[in-house]
């Protein structure tokens, strides 16, 4: 049952929740294990939180897809009282954390940003499926809970606007493009109002229609975000001369930005196909933010591997395969 409840909070992607306010803390200069690891866990639990509630008000829609059938809730393996149950527990957990957490910096304020967050997912949940562009919402709860961990620790300076502004991106793109496409079929038959919809992603007999307006939105986001994370290379003197990283940075870039290109190009739509691009994509991705804050500590390079490992693991163990069945 305890497999159930992973599969309910999607933990193969947890990941890069949890590190979101720790990215935020680092930014700010907190080195102490400890300390990153109950913001990891505030980052975690308010994770599951937001999955498992969106799984509840999704259910509906998530039954029209053979595809997600293994889904806890459309499987019947949870019911939905126990559901709610669950995501209750795990926001009142995150809260605790953060209050005990607030305690140890003796700053109980930044705990506001915390329940933003929270409130901005709650948003998303109850409405992503009935307007278009309704993702901005979780962006903007990764955004609050990146300026959680930096307001906790002390006072953010641009390298932390760099950084919630990174992750901002990397949602938006997660959400706008990757998460449109791999909800297309279902989304498309159950009228489901999403941007990628609206702009005319569609599938008809296993056929996937990608517009261009909608290519030029996953390509323009990736610039964006590829330009703010050489910025500090530039505009920073730590960052100046920092060639390996540049050069490590540049080839990931590439590769990334050839996953979507991939990803983007799809005739037929297949699921396990898409979501073996979003999986590259995600490994990629989410990678690239912690190699270049190595600048300001080598072992911050570490934190690369918390998503993708996440990912693998929660997959492996779940599933028994690299790629989650309830994605």
């Amino acid at each position: 049952m305890i497999k159930e409840y992973l599969k309910l909070s999607r933990s193969f992607n947890a990941g890069l929740t949890a590190i979101a306010p720790v990215l935020g803390a680092l930014s700010c200069g907190e080195e102490r294990f400890f300390n990153l690891f109950l913001f990891f866990l505030i980052g975690f639990f308010g994770h599951c939180y937001g999955f498992a509630l969106n799984d509840i008000v999704d259910y509906k829609i998530d039954r029209l897809s053979d595809e997600l059938k293994d889904r806890p809730l459309v499987s019947g393996k949870i019911s939905l009282r126990n559901a709610w149950i669950f995501t209750i527990a795990m926001l009142f957990i995150s809260m605790a954390i953060a209050i005990y957490v607030a305690t140890l910096y003796s700053n109980y304020l930044s705990i506001i940003l915390l329940i933003a967050s929270a409130v901005s997912i709650t948003i998303y949940d109850f409405i992503s499926k009935r307007f278009p562009a309704m993702d901005i919402f979780v962006a903007t709860g990764i955004l609050l809970l990146i300026l959680y961990g930096a307001y906790t620790v002390g006072k953010p300076g641009e390298l932390t606007a760099i950084v919630a502004s990174l992750g901002t991106l990397q949602v938006l793109f997660m959400q706008f493009i990757a998460g449109g496409l791999k909800d297309a079929e279902h989304d498309y038959k159950g009228n489901a109002r999403t941007l990628a919809i609206k702009l005319g992603v569609r599938v008809e007999n296993k056929r996937l229609f990608v517009p261009a307006k909608f290519k030029l939105l996953a390509y323009t986001l990736q610039a964006i975000y590829l330009i703010l994370l050489f910025y500090p290379f530039y505009a920073f003197d730590e960052f100046k001369g920092r060639y390996f990283q540049i050069a490590l940075l540049s080839v990931l870039a590439l590769i990334m930005l050839y996953v979507s290109h991939r990803l983007l190009s799809m005739d037929i739509f297949v699921r396990n196909v898409a979501r073996k691009y979003i999986g590259l994509h995600y490994y990629i991705n989410f990678s690239l933010v912690p190699i270049m804050l190595t600048v300001v500590n080598p072992f911050i390079g570490l934190i690369a591997f918390i998503p993708p490992a996440a990912f693998i693991l929660s997959n492996l163990s779940l599933h028994g395969s690299l790629l989650p069945k309830t994605m």
